[in-house]
């Protein structure tokens, strides 16, 4: 990962998200929880895509994770059935290539080992049914679309993926650079007005002060 998309993970997924709204881009993830591990992930995303199989069809468990980069960040979408796509296995071998996490859109099981390897898992909640006969693998390092029926976003190979206690956001990875200037702009704002108001100030003041209000203002079309 370059320095700069590491610089990412000096912010908060908050400051990422507000810097993502100000550049009009569409990168937060809805319904990922973190389900094990600390602190803030980030590093470029490595996509897989599933898909259901018919009732009674084999499919075998999907085999990608030994073609996964010592610390990307491993997107598999399955926001199809309710069953499991990661657990204790993959984490093991995760941990020993130097994986930097998973977001999962969709189930994770296994969490109490996976907690215990101090792993870093997001997922939209714990379920133990195995997707081994329910899903397939479908694609590896192709563009996937995750999240809510109405808040998807598309996730690209070499996109950048934070994430911590508030959730995922994905920042394309041309706009790596452009999201930590301004994420920096965001942050030194809210540090000012914290300062402020710390020292007396009215919120409206600080705010006013500091250009609060001026710094989330969007500067170009919405784009996903």
């Amino acid at each position: 990962m370059t320095d700069i998309g590491r610089g990412l993970a000096d912010f908060g997924t908050s400051a990422v998200s507000d810097a993502l709204d100000v550049l009009g881009v569409s990168g937060a993830l809805w319904g990922a929880t973190r389900q094990s591990g600390s602190g803030t992930v980030a590093g470029p995303a490595f996509t897989v895509a599933f898909e259901p199989v018919a009732e009674g069809e084999r499919a075998a468990a999907a085999d990608y994770l030994d073609d996964v980069p010592p610390g990307s960040v491993v997107v598999l979408a399955n926001g199809g059935p309710h069953c499991t796509v990661w657990g204790d296995i993959l984490t093991e071998v995760a941990v020993a290539r130097g994986i930097a996490g998973t977001v999962i859109d969709g189930y994770c099981r296994d969490v109490d080992g996976i907690r215990a390897l101090g792993y870093p898992v997001w997922a939209r909640g714990a379920f133990m049914r195995s997707g081994k006969n329910r899903v397939r693998m479908v694609a590896a390092q192709q563009p996937v679309t995750i999240g809510a029926e109405d808040d998807r976003i598309t996730v690209r190979p070499g996109d950048l993926v934070t994430a911590d206690g508030s959730g995922v956001v994905v920042v394309p990875a041309g706009l790596v650079a452009e999201v930590v200037a301004t994420a920096t702009r965001v942050a030194e704002v809210e540090a000012g007005v914290l300062t402020a108001v710390r020292a007396g100030v009215p919120l409206r003041v600080a705010r006013a002060d500091h250009g609060y209000h001026d710094v989330a203002r969007r500067t170009t079309e919405a784009t996903s």
